[in-house]
């Protein structure tokens, strides 16, 4: 069973800084893909960005392009989201997650999940 281990959430003034980090218990088929999503209270997932080991296969949403930046190092099996320029909107629960293969914007895809870590960005 892959564990996936969300940290860096909190709270931040609008237009600030974090980073959030996932740390992988192990690497195997159904790790292949990391991504992160995210969900905001009353509202369903929504997909952030995705990642393959080794730094390719790198998708953003349009909601966070040019804000967000997501990497990895593999040797840590570690992968990260920096986000910059921060907006309310971007108020939500972050989650990791990770997936071997299909779509990165289907929640379906993704195998295993992290338990999730709040961001709030205060106005």
């Amino acid at each position: 069973q892959v564990q996936l281990v969300e940290s860096g959430g909190g709270l931040v003034q609008a237009g600030g800084s974090l980073r959030l980090s996932c740390a992988a218990s192990e690497r195997t088929f159904s790790t292949r893909y990391m991504g992160w999503f995210r969900q905001a209270p009353g509202k369903e997932y929504e997909f952030v960005a995705t990642i393959a080991w080794g730094g390719g296969s790198i998708y953003y949403a349009d909601s966070v392009k040019g804000r967000f930046t997501i990497s990895s190092v593999d040797a840590k099996n570690t992968v990260y989201l920096q986000m910059n320029s921060l907006k309310p909107e971007d108020t939500a629960v972050y989650y990791c997650a990770s997936r071997g293969t299909g779509p990165y914007y289907r929640t379906t895809s993704w195998d295993y999940w992290g338990q999730g870590t709040q961001v709030t960005v205060s106005s």
